[in-house]
């Protein structure tokens, strides 16, 4: 089966993205990573949405990375270069998601679901899920260096080197207790927990979420500290100036 990439609304802010394939693990295939982008883009389109949950099916995984049958006809490293700007297209594309989102995740996030789970700005998982990417004892490949700096900003060089060098993989508690995970459930509770926190998320301003959000983004990935732009676009903005109207009023009042 080739997999299916679905969008439904959990309630009126919340869209949920499923990665659907639990046969074999949620590996992704690239008409499945095309769906996802689509879905990004239309949920980026509808105002309405204020919070994004990304998660796979079947309780066993979240995404297990790439299908290896996508590899079987390379011949040289060309066409690994052409597969990590595919791979970066897509986690670049979850990362600028103007909306905070949050990985689901019950079960195993592995190689490419790993970076998709790194994307994402929260994580909540199941108390029985690991992390890793044990390319070293499967594929023989790597990960480009734009991913390897998403991984050591969210878990540190040991903790990479770990997951890559050793091909070990991270327990639900190792997550937390580092701040790659915000909360840790029994199975039946993650649902309602991924729910509590994308309508907490989604009560806070979007102008000062895409504004950090983006700040992040270009400081771990690219380096960069310019953000008169964003700077400009806050202060610029309504939310801004009717959140400063109605705090001063408050005061006045009290």
């Amino acid at each position: 089966m080739n997999g299916h990439v679905t969008l439904k609304m959990v309630d009126t802010a919340t869209a949920e993205i499923l990665i659907d394939r639990p046969e074999r693990h949620n590996a992704m295939t690239l008409p499945m990573y095309e769906a996802l982008l689509a879905l990004i883009d239309q949920c980026q389109r509808d105002t309405l949405v204020r919070c994004i949950l990304l998660r796979g099916a079947g309780g066993k995984s979240f995404v297990s990375g790439t299908d290896i049958g996508y590899f079987s006809d390379f011949r040289d490293g060309r066409q690994g270069v052409a597969y990590e700007a595919l791979v970066e297209r897509v986690i670049d594309a979850v990362e600028r998601i103007a909306v905070p989102t949050v990985a689901v995740i019950d079960g195993w996030a592995v190689g490419g679901g790993l970076a998709l789970a790194t994307a994402c700005d929260f994580r909540i998982c199941s108390d029985a899920s690991k992390f890793g990417a044990p390319i070293a004892k499967t594929l023989s490949n790597t990960l480009s260096s734009r991913n390897l700096a998403r991984l050591h900003a969210a878990f540190g060089v040991p903790r990479v080197k770990k997951m890559l060098l050793l091909a070990d993989f991270l327990s639900a508690d190792e997550a937390l207790a580092c701040g790659y995970v915000y909360e840790v459930c029994a199975k039946d509770a993650l649902d309602a927990a991924a729910r509590t926190l994308a309508q907490r998320l989604g009560a806070l301003s979007q102008v000062t979420q895409h504004a950090v959000k983006e700040s992040l983004r270009r400081l771990v990935v690219e380096q960069r500290l310019d953000d008169t732009d964003l700077i400009e676009s806050v202060y610029g903005s309504s939310a801004f100036h009717d959140g400063v109207a109605a705090f001063t009023t408050g005061s006045a009042r009290r």
